[in-house]
């Protein structure tokens, strides 16, 4: 496994280890979480096994632009302007699912989806040109973790993880705010 500084050669890196189905550990514009390039079944059973996470609970994704969220969810002009006002950012959104779409580790119906605003994780989505599921790099009913000396300690041997990026402690610990807009009534989750 792989610690790594954020920086452009790290981004690289990071989407080259994704393309071949790795799990990375990096930080966000909230706390650290696990990525895995969406379109990887394999990658994304991964997380689920590392996290300890039931099957039936769906990861959120990252997408470099709201053309790319486009090409996975149902977006009509409403939805467009409050994506505009609040990506990027520390929202997550969720949205009805297009048919058809193969990607792994979401809801049937719907899709999670977040613009991150960390410019490692912008410049990562430049590099890897597809969406990655994202959740928080804990064991699933525990506290996220903020301190980047934990979580190598605790997610070091793990074998699917080949990168950790170390951005350092991460101050708020909070994650992601999630707000269902699939209806005309807007629904917040977390």
């Amino acid at each position: 496994m792989k610690i790594i500084k954020p920086s452009l050669r790290a981004a690289a890196a990071a989407a080259a280890l994704l393309k071949k189905g790795s799990v990375v550990i990096c930080p966000t514009d909230t706390v650290y979480g696990f990525l895995a390039d969406a379109t990887n079944e394999r990658a994304v059973d991964a997380i689920y096994k590392i996290k300890k996470r039931p099957r039936k609970k769906p990861l959120s994704l990252f997408v470099r632009n709201i053309a790319m969220a486009e090409e996975m969810a149902i977006i009509n002009k409403q939805q467009r302007k409050m994506l505009k006002k609040f990506w990027p950012g520390e929202y997550t959104f969720i949205l009805k699912r297009k048919p058809g779409i193969v990607l792994y580790g979401l809801d049937e119906r719907t899709v999670a989806i977040r613009i991150p605003r960390y410019p490692f994780l912008s410049n990562l989505l430049k590099k890897i040109d597809r969406p990655l599921v994202q959740t928080s790099s804990n064991v699933s009913g525990q506290p996220p973790l903020q301190n980047i000396k934990d979580i190598i300690k605790i997610f070091s041997k793990e074998t699917s993880i080949k990168a950790i990026i170390d951005g350092g402690d991460m101050k708020k610990g909070v994650p992601s705010k999630i707000i269902n807009i699939t209806s005309k009534l807007q629904k917040k989750i977390r």
